[in-house]
């Protein structure tokens, strides 16, 4: 390119990082983190994968939390597309899958309304991983023929209608659940679901510090109280729960879960 010439519009990698576990990266993911000049990551991203960036890579935080954005989406689309039209290609990091509560859609829209090219790198959706390492079967041909994944913490919860989501033959994969999980309870139970429903909370899996634990409905909220849940956390609903290897934390949870069986 001669010099004054203007730059060619770089493209945007919107990549998913998987629930945690470098190991857990797809090859295409690993390679282009190592190969990004510019690299723009949610907070939920594990810093060994940051960790493979190049050393004069910029990386740059858009971290976000139930209370506090580092800086709100609309200021995260204009960002990658403002990166791409100076002659980066930027890779989007986003912890799971881009495409699965991670606003990838929405990000992957703005940018080819402005002109900028979108390449989608799917990753291990944090239901999918943390799911595995507990041995939890999402389906089973015995428990479960259907799983459905949903917000815990977004606009008009009480609004959403998730009747017949959970229940015999279905499994229901919460995600953001930690602040409102007495009321998802709630709500589930008012919908007609069993109290003695089985639920697991799986906390950073795929982590170090991953913790799997079980519990029935009825006492969702206090389970979250009790072991202190920390974000990120997945709750599951349905009978596949029993199928899993999730630590049991409560005294009583053998006596109901044998009533359950």
């Amino acid at each position: 390119m001669a010099d004054g010439a203007p730059k060619e519009t770089g493209r945007i990698f919107l990549v998913g990082a998987g629930p945690g576990d470098p190991d857990l990266l797809t090859v295409r993911a690993a390679r282009l983190i190592s190969t990004a000049s510019v690299i723009v990551h949610d907070g939920l991203v594990d810093d060994h994968i940051l960790a493979l960036a190049r050393p004069h890579a910029r990386l740059i935080s858009v971290a976000k939390s139930r209370s506090r954005h580092s800086m709100r989406q609309e200021e995260i689309n204009a960002l990658l597309i403002r990166e791409a039209k100076a002659g980066h290609d930027v890779v989007r990091l986003k912890g799971g899958d881009p495409y699965i509560f991670g606003r990838g859609g929405e990000e992957a829209e703005e940018c080819r309304a402005a002109g900028v090219a979108v390449e989608v790198v799917p990753g291990i959706s944090a239901a999918i991983g943390c799911a595995a390492e507990a041995q939890l079967p999402l389906t089973h041909r015995d428990a479960a023929s259907a799983v459905t994944f949903v917000a815990g913490q977004c606009k008009g919860l009480t609004d959403q209608d998730w009747s017949g989501l959970a229940g015999k033959g279905r499994t229901l994969v919460i995600y953001m659940g930690i602040a409102t999980a007495m009321d998802i309870a709630d709500k589930l139970m008012a919908d007609g679901l069993s109290p003695e429903t089985p639920v697991a909370v799986l906390e950073k899996g795929t982590r170090k510090d991953s913790r799997a634990m079980r519990t029935l409905l009825a006492d969702l909220g206090g389970l979250m109280a009790r072991e202190r849940v920390k974000s990120p956390a997945l709750i599951v609903v349905g009978e596949v729960v029993l199928r899993s290897n999730a630590e049991e934390k409560l005294a009583q949870w053998a006596a109901q879960a044998e009533n359950l069986a």
